[in-house]
């Protein structure tokens, strides 16, 4: 492969690359850039001539990036992300956050506490700014950030890495939900022997053991779980007519509850609070709509009663 003209390259082609490798699709890459599909895929044939690779394949769900398109993405959003950041030194920055996108990755319990008072902060602090809510998890979220999938990220119990820019705003809890029908009365307070003897349903990102069967080894006792779920957002569908209950972060009971016909209770039992952090790479805050949507993430979740 010959090297390139930087002198002649269309540096118009990398916004294309990094729509395909965001959108997995060309249709939908060109109506993000407003372009025909046609412009896209000359642009893609000449990305492909340039890099001679495929850099991203047809299959039955659209397109799927080579390993050469993931080894090259993180270093072109990079070049984009601080292109942007030099328009902005010359924009007024209300402006600047025009059709900009800023990815916000969080476990679904984050989403469903959160995500609607971050999406009316954001909206009058960064006018014109879309946020991308991503699933993440404490075992991923590092590489999710390092790849660049993610500009902030918002978990439970802190990130292991340390390259990162973080903040602990808070030291969360755990609640129960059940089906209100399955509690005696609105003052009902759920006894650990009525705790064991129920049927549960675990929310886990992937074990068969959660922080509940911790604690209960650690006095003895074990419960029965019958189900388990990755989504925090199934659990009203799962627990409604049935006398089962789930443990799940106080924030996130508090919301369903709020919306469902469920009840929150407290633990019987002491559990162990949990760190709630914010974390983003350190380049990223230079642009000023990660910074806006970090401090507005970060004054939503001040704002709230943890204990």
């Amino acid at each position: 492969m010959k090297a390139v003209d930087i002198e002649s390259f269309d540096l118009n082609l990398l916004r294309v690359f990094e729509a395909l490798y965001q959108e997995g699709s060309a249709t939908r890459a060109a109506v993000r850039l407003n372009l025909g599909q046609s412009a896209v895929s000359a642009a893609l044939g000449r990305l492909r001539a340039m890099y001679g690779d495929p850099l991203f394949t047809r299959t039955g769900r659209g397109l799927t990036a080579t390993q050469r398109a993931h080894e090259l993405s993180p270093l072109v959003i990079d070049a984009l992300d601080k292109f942007r950041q030099t328009c902005q030194l010359s924009t007024d920055i209300g402006a600047s956050f025009e059709g900009r996108a800023i990815a916000l990755g969080m476990s679904d319990d984050f989403e469903i506490a959160f995500g609607r008072a971050i999406i009316q902060a954001t909206r009058l602090a960064a006018p014109g700014l879309r946020l991308i809510f991503r699933q993440t998890y404490s075992a991923v979220v590092g590489d999710m950030l390092q790849g660049r999938a993610l500009d902030l990220a918002l978990v439970s119990g802190g990130i292991s890495s340390r390259t990162f820019g973080r903040e602990t705003v808070a030291q969360g809890r755990y609640a129960c939900l059940v089906d209100a029908r399955s509690a005696p009365s609105p003052t009902w307070q759920l006894s650990l022997a009525e705790f064991i003897g129920r049927e549960h349903v675990l929310v886990s990102s992937g074990g068969l053991v959660g922080v509940v069967d911790e604690v209960l080894a650690g006095v003895g006792q074990k419960r029965r779980v019958v189900a388990s779920t990755t989504h925090f957002s199934a659990v009203p569908y799962l627990l409604q007519g049935t006398d089962a209950l789930v443990t799940l972060p106080r924030h996130a009971a508090l919301a369903i509850a709020a919306q469902t016909g469920l009840r929150v209770a407290d633990c019987p039992i002491e559990m162990p609070r949990y760190g709630v952090e914010l974390a983003w790479r350190v380049d990223a805050v230079r642009d000023s709509a990660v910074g806006a949507v970090r401090d507005t993430v970060l004054q939503v979740l001040r704002g709230y009663d943890w204990t």
